[in-house]
């Protein structure tokens, strides 16, 4: 208890008082107080004077920050590679042609009578195929088996070697034997381990073209198609692979080389059901591509569905 109210007095209190009416101008300029927007000329060169020297201090600190980043960073190679990779040591196999609308998922259906349908399949794969037409200017060279070559070079995809699958020949669509291209996923530094002998559990016409393949040539990640999950095999015995049935391995190591172009093969499938589905699933063959045909876990291979209407 207070002095005061001890002996019957008034305290004296004192309440806040309601801030005064400004007009617009008046909160832009005051001339009363001299104040700008609510602060004197003072506060503000304060103010300005505080941010300036924080946004400095920032910008220093985040330069030093990206120049320590950027010096362990390589412009040619990736830091951390292969196993020490999020990408890892097992490529992916992928194919085109393949649609941009969503809905149509891994689906190729048309019908070669109708113009509008094989020619949208058709200009999907000029698209793709549109680097591996035009090679002018870079350096590049043609490389085959039993020669040496640099690790750096860069190998021409020499696309008048995939026959039927050609341009020339729309890529089979207006025949309804469509062609379908095959490739691995670039991993930078991978080096294929290939099967030079035919393997058991591969594909017995896998088998029989690698035993056919001289000795020298036989250093190629292989490749097959069948009927996915066992499905359809008797539609699968009148398949063609251009230029082989495999990618060589003196495209590899990818090493990010200027101008490199994975190498492709070309699939044709001859004889498609008519008006049903055909589930194909193609895989890589090499001692370091792993397998797995699981849907949730699919490695080494890849699927997709054909309609011929």
């Amino acid at each position: 208890m207070s002095k005061n109210n001890a002996k019957g007095g008034k305290g004296e209190f004192e309440f806040p008082q309601p801030a005064k009416k400004q007009t617009f101008s008046q909160m832009i300029y005051d001339p009363q107080d001299g104040t700008f927007f609510g602060r004197t000329g003072k506060n503000w060169s304060q103010l300005l004077l505080f941010y300036t020297i924080f946004y400095i201090v920032l910008a220093a600190l985040f330069t030093i920050c990206m120049q320590g980043l950027l010096s362990t960073v390589s412009d040619t190679e990736p830091k951390w590679k292969l196993h020490d990779s999020l990408i890892g040591t097992n490529p992916g196999l992928g194919f085109r042609p393949l649609s941009e609308q969503t809905e149509r998922g891994s689906v190729i259906s048309f019908d070669g009578r109708k113009q509008a349908e094989s020619d949208y399949w058709i200009e999907l794969i000029d698209d793709f195929l549109r680097d591996y037409n035009h090679t002018e200017g870079r350096e590049m060279k043609h490389c085959g088996f039993g020669q040496t070559h640099d690790p750096t070079d860069v190998c021409v995809v020499n696309t008048e070697l995939f026959g039927s699958c050609s341009r020339a020949n729309n890529y089979g669509y207006k025949t309804n034997q469509p062609c379908i291209f095959l490739k691995l996923n670039k991993i930078y530094g991978w080096v294929p381990e290939v099967f030079d002998e035919a393997q058991k559990g591969m594909p017995e016409d896998l088998r029989t073209v690698i035993n056919d393949t001289k000795k020298e040539e036989r250093q190629q990640i292989w490749v097959s198609c069948n009927g996915h999950l066992g499905k359809d095999k008797e539609n699968f015995q009148n398949i063609r692979y251009f230029p082989s049935q495999g990618f060589p391995s003196y495209y590899y190591p990818f090493l990010n080389q200027g101008g490199y172009l994975s190498p492709l093969v070309a699939v044709q499938f001859n004889s498609p059901p008519k008006g049903q589905m055909l589930d194909v699933e193609c895989r890589a063959w090499a001692k370091n591509i792993h397998y797995s045909g699981s849907a949730r876990d699919r490695m080494g291979s890849v699927t997709f569905q054909i309609i011929v209407d």
